[in-house]
C-alpha cells in the first residue's frame, strides 16, 4: 500500500513538472537585428574649381578675354569690342542626371548694346583656334541637361567647359548713339568705371 502511495505521488510530481516544462518551452523564440545598407548618390558641384555645394551662395570671379583689335588698347572694352569668358563645371562627384541653368546679367543698365551673344561647349582636347559649334543665347539664359550613363561601368561625368561670347554691339539696330558711347568713355577716364556681368548658375537633379 505504501509503495502504491509513493508511486501515485511520484506520478503526480512528474506530471506537474512536465506541465511546467511544457508551458516554459512550448515554442522557440528568436530575435536578431539586421542592417540594410544602400550607397547614397553623390552630389558635389565644382565651378571653376570652387565647391559650391556646401553654401547657399558662392561668389566666383570669371576672367574675361577681350579679343585684340588693332584700333583699341589691349584688355580694354570699347564699342565694337568682342570677347568671351569660360565657366568650368566639374561634376566628377555626381551620381545623378542634372540640369544647369546659367543666367547672365549686365549690371551697367545704361549699356544696352553690351550683349551676351553665343556660347559653345568646348570639346575634350580642345585647342585654341579650333572651330566651335556656336549656339545663340536667348534672353541671356543658357539651359542644358546632362544625363548619367548607367550602361558604362564606373561611369563618371567629364568636366564641362562653357565658353560665353559677348560684344559691344555697333550696327543698324544699336540702342546707344555716339554720344552715349562717348559718355561711357568719359566716365571711365574720370572714375575708372568697370563693366560688371553677373552670372547665376543653378543646378537641379533631373527626376523623371
Amino acid at each position: 500500500m505504501l509503495k502504491k502511495i509513493r508511486f501515485i505521488l511520484m506520478f503526480i510530481s512528474l506530471s506537474i513538472c512536465l506541465c511546467l516544462m511544457s508551458n516554459t518551452y512550448s515554442r522557440y523564440v528568436s530575435d536578431t537585428t539586421g542592417n540594410i545598407e544602400m550607397t547614397l548618390a553623390r552630389w558635389q558641384m565644382l565651378v571653376n574649381t570652387i565647391d559650391i555645394t556646401n553654401t547657399s551662395s558662392t561668389t566666383i570671379s570669371f576672367t574675361p578675354i577681350i579679343e585684340e583689335n588693332e584700333n583699341i588698347a589691349n584688355n580694354t572694352f570699347a564699342p565694337s569690342s568682342t570677347g568671351y569668358f569660360d565657366i568650368e563645371i566639374n561634376p566628377n562627384n555626381v551620381d545623378v542626371s542634372f540640369k544647369y541653368t546659367i543666367n547672365l546679367n549686365v549690371e551697367n543698365t545704361n549699356m544696352p548694346d553690351v550683349l551676351m551673344t553665343k556660347y559653345a561647349i568646348l570639346p575634350e582636347g580642345y585647342i585654341e583656334e579650333d572651330p566651335l559649334t556656336l549656339v545663340d543665347i536667348v534672353e541671356n539664359s543658357i539651359t542644358n541637361s546632362v544625363y548619367y550613363d548607367n550602361i558604362t561601368e564606373n561611369f563618371a561625368f567629364d568636366i564641362i567647359t562653357i565658353r560665353i561670347f559677348f560684344e559691344w554691339y555697333e550696327g543698324i539696330d544699336e540702342l546707344m548713339d555716339n554720344e552715349d558711347d562717348a559718355e561711357i568713355g568719359l566716365d571711365a577716364a574720370t572714375n575708372s568705371t568697370t563693366l560688371e556681368i553677373s552670372t547665376n548658375i543653378l543646378f537641379e537633379q533631373i527626376i523623371e
